[in-house]
């Protein structure tokens, strides 16, 4: 009666033990793993933070918008079949105030071939890319913005050689406060100081401007127009209104036809919030360059990981000859150390992904804005630690485990 050879499967690797082996070359070459897990940790704290940032200041702006209200229209002058200006009528603001709908109407005027200095010494040339408006008393309200310093235009005012800075242009001209008697050098005429704006989010034009009253502006700067064989106050080339937010569609379609009836085609009608709203998602277009620098980081976190990795194997030839006589399988080895190298990515991934909220946070706390960490941010991180530990340790974990027990002890 004869008797087969008994032979021992071996016991296969709990988590807990194979993390324990894994974790072996991480803790015996601290500065090693340190330095190879640092273009991972770059890679993804770069990518964590550009679509960190950009969340963050999309969330921004349009909490900003939301704020100011998603329901201004704006009405400008349009041009006809031979590309000419058509002004708006005199009478476009009081038409569209009658819509039933609107609630607040404010307009201006832009005094063409004007320019505006500190004082008749300032060189011509420098002309700052400031310009003039005539104003309604109602402005600020009306785009959303409030005064920063002074005071608004008021009936008294208007009809003075009196004016209000935008905040760029405030900026522009070196003022930031109001001081009694300061006066600018507007179209060839002193004009006195009462008021700088704030900015202006949904009309940025008006952070370049310097406002004065229609009545001034045809008193003093000569703008004027013809209403029924008399002169008159220029025509408004910007009408800025604000409707019900349930009824923004209907009023968009009604204001080209009501402003200038005989010609509404050359009339047009745009919503601001919607053009910044456009604006946040071009400058989310820029993402993919800063991420492309992401990318390449990773890839060399990615060369750095399987080096270790392969100089891991070869000076643990002995540790490799050792587990093999003793009955690893080439499985548990080629295991053990993908683990590594799983492992050595994801230290760095996760440096990574809190180095890149951190700064995040940061800057969008100094912004004001909400701090937004998309989803896509650290679950991307994280897959990409992983699959980079993975196939960066690949060809090692294979190395490794193709070493037969005897030749890893003849060779150490």
């Amino acid at each position: 009666m004869s008797t087969a050879p008994m032979t021992l499967t071996p016991a296969p690797l709990r988590p807990v033990d194979l993390a324990r082996l894994a974790s072996i070359g991480i803790r015996t070459r601290r500065l090693r793993a340190a330095l190879s897990a640092l273009g991972i940790a770059i890679g993804v704290a770069a990518i964590v933070a550009v679509l960190g940032l950009s969340a963050s200041s999309q969330a921004g702006l349009l909490t900003e918008i939301n704020q100011l209200g998603t329901n201004l229209l704006t009405v400008t002058t349009g041009q006809n079949l031979s590309n000419q200006p058509v002004p708006l009528p005199l009478t476009a603001p009081g038409m569209i105030a009658r819509i039933s709908d609107v609630y607040d109407v404010a307009y201006t005027a832009t005094l063409s071939n004007l320019n505006v200095y500190r004082s008749p010494l300032i060189p011509p040339i420098n002309t700052n890319a400031l310009s003039i408006q005539a104003t309604s008393l109602n402005l600020p309200g009306a785009i959303g913005t409030t005064i920063a310093h002074g005071r608004y235009l008021n009936p008294a005012t208007a009809t003075q050689p009196v004016c209000v800075l935008g905040a760029a242009a405030a900026q522009r001209l070196g003022i930031d406060r109001i001081f009694p008697g300061e006066r600018i050098w507007v179209g060839g005429t002193w004009f006195y100081l009462v008021g700088i704006l704030n900015p202006a989010v949904l009309a940025p034009e008006i952070d370049g401007s310097i406002l004065i009253g229609f009545p001034a502006a045809h008193t003093y700067l000569n703008y004027s127009s013809v209403s029924h064989n008399h002169t008159a106050v220029g025509n408004a080339t910007e009408i800025y209104l604000r409707a019900h937010t349930n009824q923004v569609s209907t009023v968009d379609k009604l204001l080209a036809p009501t402003a200038n009836p005989e010609n509404p085609s050359a009339v047009t009608v745009s919503q601001p919030s919607d053009a910044l709203v456009a604006e946040a998602d071009a400058k989310a277009a820029f993402n993919g360059l800063f991420l492309g620098l992401g990318a390449i980081a990773l890839l060399v976190g990615a060369i750095g990981v399987a080096n270790i990795m392969i100089i891991s194997v070869l000076e643990r030839r002995a540790e490799i000859g050792l587990r093999r006589a003793l009955g690893a399988t080439r499985g548990q080895i080629r295991t053990q150390f993908l683990t590594e190298a799983i492992l050595l990515a994801l230290l760095g991934g996760a440096t990574g992904i809190a180095t890149g909220a951190l700064a995040t946070t940061i800057y969008a706390h100094a912004k004001h804005w909400d701090t937004v960490i998309p989803t896509l941010a650290w679950t991307g991180g994280t897959a990409a630690a992983i699959a980079i530990g993975a196939i960066a340790g690949l060809l090692p974990a294979i190395r490794a485990a193709r070493l037969s027990p005897s030749e890893a002890l003849r060779t150490t």
